[in-house]
């Protein structure tokens, strides 16, 4: 039997939480000083978690390993398994030619206002696909996007990353809060749910205070103090939609589909004012990006069964979700199967406090966000291959089966990256290194709320994922608010939506997220990030002064 301690190395708190932050500093170090690959920065931090775990914090070898083995598990399934039907989900409209009429749908909403047009496609699409994929996928689409119609690439490059922070926190259905609740549930579904469905209700307190706005910072960066002026009413219109969508989803639906429903309001609510609002000094603004003037009198080529079917996919996966989340939620959970850990399960590994930490793997085959999408993606291609006009957009389902082959194959390095940072985490937690760190931490008292989303921020910043932030960084919050007496009121939930909003912020400037702007845009990483920067820090600051005044005297706002 193994049972973690606070303080194993010379029975030193402060030196013991000082070895557990080396396996996160090999992680570091290795992107952002020798600008190594993400999985070979993981491998590396892995292989030193696992001699921390063994020499300093006096674990077994054959319980480390197993540890390591676990987190691998959980990591490839379900949070691969989301991920990659979510990238795979969208990649299905592509292939089906509906993309394109997605952007003609914009064009038409917009009213030939390319503010307004790159404003949808940054924020309402570009937070359907952070919905449904994530890991740069609305950056790289929304980017190509928004300089075909016209914006200059540093603005693009700007705009894009500034729009997919809002939606960050639940990207690829929810991944980031599952995975924080996952965390520190000790491996009972049951309070891995409960608990990932408050964090996300703490969120949805957060980040609409973000979403309100950006629309507004969009079209100001887009085209300065005149695109504040004609268009501060539609871009407030979308952001406050989108604001309360968000809110009211995360708390009274399924936290999965709030960005899904929060894009889709969104938009429908914009299409609905601009019929009673039109745009200001279109073809002004139009000369301004070097484009000729809107011609009211050319016939649009989008037809009404053509935008239905540019929107068929993500009604079809609200309906899904829906259905399973709030129609037979109990019914999938009955096909859970619960494993016993080998070797580590039974009370081999105890936490310092002598419980459980989390050694059953739970396999939730039907349960899961990466089985709906998959069911959404089925019944969208088969609607696909069904429906044409004019013998226009025809496929096939061999072609969405064939897609999802190349999702896989595309998607293998960020696959790998995920697994190893996920077992990286379970031998931190099984360990006690996490805990260490955390029972350090607490020392900081009433500070801590302030240093709750720098973590985050900076987990996030470095491996471009809120996921593996908050893989990483979960238990370290979790902990360190639990041994904290001046938060003994306050919930350790809160910590984890910190870490979460944290990593919402850190997301522009990854170097993940700098790259595949750089790519879409020819613009230099180096160029965006002095861009990006100030924005991500201002945001930042507000989120730990949020967070500090939620923990005392803003806690009438947590749920």
């Amino acid at each position: 039997m193994f049972q973690a301690l606070l303080d194993p190395v010379a029975g030193n708190l402060g030196l013991s939480a000082l070895v557990a932050c080396v396996p996160l500093l090999t992680f570091f170090i290795l992107l952002i000083g020798v600008k190594a690959k993400a999985h070979v920065a993981a491998i590396w931090a892995l292989a030193v978690s696992l001699v921390v775990a063994i020499l300093a914090f006096q674990m077994p070898a054959d319980l480390a390993f197993m540890s390591a083995l676990q987190g691998a598990a959980f990591g490839a399934f379900p949070i691969v398994f989301i991920i990659l039907l979510a990238v795979w989900f969208y990649h299905v409209t592509v292939v089906s030619g509906r993309s394109e009429d997605l952007r003609r749908f914009f064009d038409a909403v917009g009213g030939g206002d390319i503010r307004i047009q790159a404003m949808l496609i940054a924020f309402c699409f570009g937070g359907l696909l952070e919905a449904l994929a994530g890991f740069g996928a609305p950056i790289a689409v929304t980017a190509a996007m928004i300089l075909a119609l016209g914006v200059k690439p540093k603005r693009a490059a700007l705009a894009v990353m500034l729009a997919n922070t809002a939606p960050v926190a639940y990207g690829a259905v929810g991944t980031p809060i599952t995975t924080a609740g996952n965390m520190v549930s000790g491996g009972d579904a049951a309070l891995a749910q409960a608990t990932s469905q408050h964090i996300a209700a703490i969120v949805g307190h957060q980040a609409p205070l973000f979403a309100a706005v950006v629309p507004f910072i969009l079209v100001i960066i887009l085209d300065g103090k005149r695109g504040a002026r004609d268009c501060w009413i539609p871009s407030f219109v979308v952001g406050i939609s989108f604001a309360v969508t968000q809110w009211w989803c995360s708390n009274y639906f399924a936290y999965e589909l709030t960005d899904v429903v929060a894009s889709l309001v969104g938009m429908g609510v914009l299409v609905v004012f601009m019929h009673f609002w039109k745009p200001r000094n279109v073809n002004e603004a139009r000369e301004r990006f070097g484009l000729a003037p809107v011609d009211p009198d050319t016939p649009s080529e989008l037809t009404p069964g053509r935008t239905a079917m540019a929107l068929a996919p993500y009604a079809i996966v609200v309906v899904v979700f829906a259905v399973c989340k709030l129609g037979i939620p109990g019914l999938l959970a009955t096909t859970d199967i619960k494993i016993p850990w080998p070797i580590i399960s039974g009370g081999a590994v105890l936490s310092a406090a002598g419980s459980d930490p989390g050694t059953t793997y739970t396999l939730n085959l039907l349960s899961n966000p990466g089985t709906m999408l998959l069911v959404a993606g089925l019944l969208s291609a088969i609607l696909y291959s069904a429906y044409t006009e004019n013998g226009r957009y025809k496929m096939t389902m061999g072609a969405a089966i064939k897609e999802l082959g190349k999702t896989s194959f595309s998607m293998r390095f960020a696959a790998l990256t995920i697994v190893l940072v996920l077992s990286l985490a379970y031998v931190m937690n099984f360990s006690g290194q996490t805990i260490s760190i955390g029972q350090f931490l607490a020392g900081s008292g009433p500070a801590f709320p302030v240093i709750s989303p720098m973590l985050g921020w900076v987990g996030t910043a470095v491996t471009g994922s809120d996921t593996s932030a908050n893989a990483l960084f979960a238990g370290l919050q979790y902990s360190a608010a639990m041994a904290n007496p001046a938060l003994s009121g306050v919930t350790p939930d809160l910590f984890l939506a910190a870490n979460t909003m944290g990593g919402v912020v850190g997301k522009m400037i990854s170097p993940q997220s700098l790259a595949i702007a750089g790519v879409a845009t020819g613009e230099r990483e180096g160029d965006i990030m002095r861009e990006v920067l100030p924005w991500s820090i201002a945001f930042l600051v507000f989120t730990c002064l949020l967070v500090f005044l939620q923990s005392n005297v803003l806690s009438f706002m947590l749920p």
